[in-house]
């Protein structure tokens, strides 16, 4: 492990890159970047000298048209697209709507993305000889895991009729990137198509429209690649079982494409594996389609972003550096440990606000010119989730382009990758730090805390608490409580979070062992219930018990554990859950004595990382009672599915 400050030579020095390259007939030349004195890159070793490293630009026109400029590293505007080839970049993707506007013509939002928007990208991309991946949504809106919309124009279309229309509509539009010489290297057929396309719910009808897509890529682009795109690999028995029917319909595609948002979908090995086993049983490409990462937990422009403050994965702080860090990781983990990996492609690294002075002014840029994620407009389409919650970019944090256009340093990635970049190695972030005390022993701080350094390594640094004694002594004799303190380490600010605890009689009570102990027990059909191991939606730990059932369907369950052996006494009983798409609920925490509940007190769940706790208590047990705890689930289902988390059960003595 490197000390704190010192210089670390990677193998190849940055400022020995290639100063131009010609990528195609008539491509302009473009100078690479020559490294970066602040950021470290580690080498990814082997890495292929055709493997893709995209990114997805599909609001940029929108952008443009609303004023955001894009600058170069020297601080002078310039064409996005010389900046994004320059940083190493070799494909741009971009979404395609059938129609995302209204009969007045008002558009949409997300970036307004038609083919003409897909064209106008594409010929600017060509011209600094970067290749086009065209996403295909086969919606006049987003399309996602759980919303995949029919076309207006195919409303009501027999299965073979909407077959033909997505056959001549995929064709018609390729001909027009043909005709206008665009280099299309890879056609995706469909967006996060979990099961769902295009309006059609069943395998049968999806792989026609699969089927008809690829035909009209072969026709118009014979040597582009035919991608299918899906989402939640943290899940890998689902990815499996949509593998089998592609295969078992004879679809014909080259590429299985996953999402890949470290804040969501697992981890990378989980990733690797399930993408490599997929690839070696059916002998497919693959590759992660989307993926990002946080910069900031910051908003600029007056529209909430989707991931903030407390959303971090472990080991990878918001910053600069840790969006770096991040998808190096991602594009080691598909070049080096997946087996038949292509690439990586970056979601929407140029989404940032087209405004900083308020709300009001931004509304009305993102209304003309469609450059939010969605405008009032699109409520005719899309009249539950856009024509509600329309609003501007919910990832300018995610970006790679500060508010102002600037490039950030972290741009730079995708050309030192190749050879990596030496930079200081420094503390970057501090690890919040767990604290766990029985009442009856001594509280003590830690001397230490676990420091991020600028290479992705960990360093154990000294830290000073900002805590008095009279504030230890309040944690020390408060009883059980949880404290939130703060202090000092290595210039950089540190948190840790002190439970002081009385000892848990129950088994794996926050999932860490998985359900040892539990009995779960799902009292109809349900879509996922299982421990799941996902820092990031974990109350502590890395695990909980996951449920969801897709929109319409009612989750029921209960998850219950028999204390053996409980000495006479009073307990205290508590656990927490959070998640959403509920609708109608019946959700309790409870206590059984002889089968019978004795006590129970109602729970619910709200929004994503809003946890709420139930606390019970029983009275005057018999030594070996026949004694359990639980919690009973019931939610209609609605909106995108209920789902959920359980975490955090806890039996302690009252006396």
């Amino acid at each position: 492990m490197a000390s704190r400050g010192k210089k670390i030579m990677a193998a190849a020095l940055a400022a020995v890159l290639s100063l131009g390259v010609f990528a195609g007939c008539g491509a302009a030349k473009v100078e690479k970047v020559r490294g970066s004195d602040s950021l470290f890159v580690r080498k990814v070793e082997g890495l292929p000298e055709d493997f893709i490293l995209g990114m997805d630009v599909s609001s940029v026109l929108a952008e443009e048209a609303s004023g955001v400029k894009y600058y170069g590293y020297d601080g002078k505007e310039q064409d996005i697209f010389l900046t994004l080839a320059q940083s190493g970049l070799n494909y741009i993707r971009v979404r395609v709507w059938n129609d995302p506007f209204d009969a007045e013509g008002n558009g949409f939002g997300g970036g307004n993305c038609t083919i003409d928007t897909a064209v106008e990208i594409g010929k600017r991309a060509t011209k600094y000889g970067m290749k086009l991946l065209v996403d295909f949504h086969y919606s006049d809106f987003w399309a996602d895991p759980n919303k995949q919309m029919v076309p207006r124009a195919w409303k009501d279309l027999a299965i073979a009729d909407k077959t033909e229309a997505a056959y001549e509509y995929t064709r018609d539009s390729l001909k027009k990137l043909k005709d206008a010489k665009v280099d299309v290297g890879m056609v995706q057929i469909g967006n996060e198509t979990n099961a769902l396309l295009a309006g059609e719910k069943t395998w049968f009808n999806i792989q026609y429209l699969m089927q008809a897509g690829a035909k009209a890529t072969r026709e118009v682009f014979p040597d582009a690649l035919v991608a299918l795109h899906f989402a939640n690999p943290e899940t890998p028995d689902r990815y499996l079982n949509w593998a089998s029917k592609l295969d078992y319909y004879s679809v014909d595609y080259d590429v299985f494409a996953s999402s890949y948002y470290p804040y969501w979908h697992g981890t990378l090995d989980n990733l690797a594996g399930v993408l490599s086993e997929i690839s070696d049983k059916y002998g497919k490409k693959v590759m992660v389609m989307e993926t990002s990462y946080a910069f900031t937990v910051d908003d600029t422009d007056f529209s909430g972003n989707t991931i903030g403050e407390g959303g971090e994965v472990k080991g990878y702080p918001f910053s600069v550096q840790g969006q770096t860090n991040c998808i190096v990781d991602v594009i080691d983990t598909v070049a080096n440990k997946t087996k038949n990996g292509i690439g990586v492609v970056y979601w929407e690294g140029a989404w940032i606000t087209v405004g900083t002075e308020s709300w009001e002014k931004n509304h009305e840029i993102w209304e003309k010119y469609g450059s939010g994620w969605a405008s009032s407009y699109a409520s005719v389409y899309d009249p539950k989730d856009a024509g509600k919650y329309y609003g501007g970019s919910a990832v300018d944090n995610q970006a790679m382009f500060d508010a102002a256009g600037h490039p950030l340093e972290s741009l730079k990635l995708f050309q030192l990758v190749r050879t990596g970049n030496a930079a200081e190695i420094k503390a970057e972030a501090v690890e919040a730090a767990e604290v766990v005390c029985d009442v009856a022993q001594k509280l003590e701080l830690p001397k230490t805390v676990t420091a991020i350094m600028t290479d992705g390594s960990k360093q154990d640094i000294p830290v000073e608490w900002n805590v008095s004694q009279a504030e230890m002594d309040k944690m020390q004799n408060g009883g059980v409580a949880r404290y939130e303190i703060s202090g000092t380490a290595g210039g950089l600010a540190a948190k840790a979070s002190v439970s002081m605890v009385k000892f848990n009689y129950l088994k794996s009570p926050s999932f860490e062992e998985g359900d040892e102990g539990w009995t779960v027990t799902a009292l109809r059909p349900m879509d996922q219930l299982y421990v799941e191991d996902k820092e990031g939606d974990s109350l502590s730990g890395t695990r909980h018990l996951h449920f969801w059932n897709e929109s319409g369907k009612t989750v029921e369950f209960t998850a219950e554990q028999k204390v053996e052996g409980l000495p006479a006494g009073s307990y205290d009983y508590s656990i927490s859950i959070m998640g959403g798409d509920g609708g109608d609920t019946e959700i309790y925490a409870y206590i059984k004595l002889n089968g019978e509940i004795i006590a129970k007190e109602p729970l619910e769940i709200t929004s994503w990382n809003e946890w709420h706790t139930a606390r019970l208590h029983a009275e005057g047990l018999e030594e070996n009672a026949d004694f359990s705890v639980g919690i009973y689930v019931k939610c209609s289902g609605s909106g995108n599915g209920a789902w959920g988390k359980i975490d955090d059960a806890i039996l302690n003595s009252a006396d």
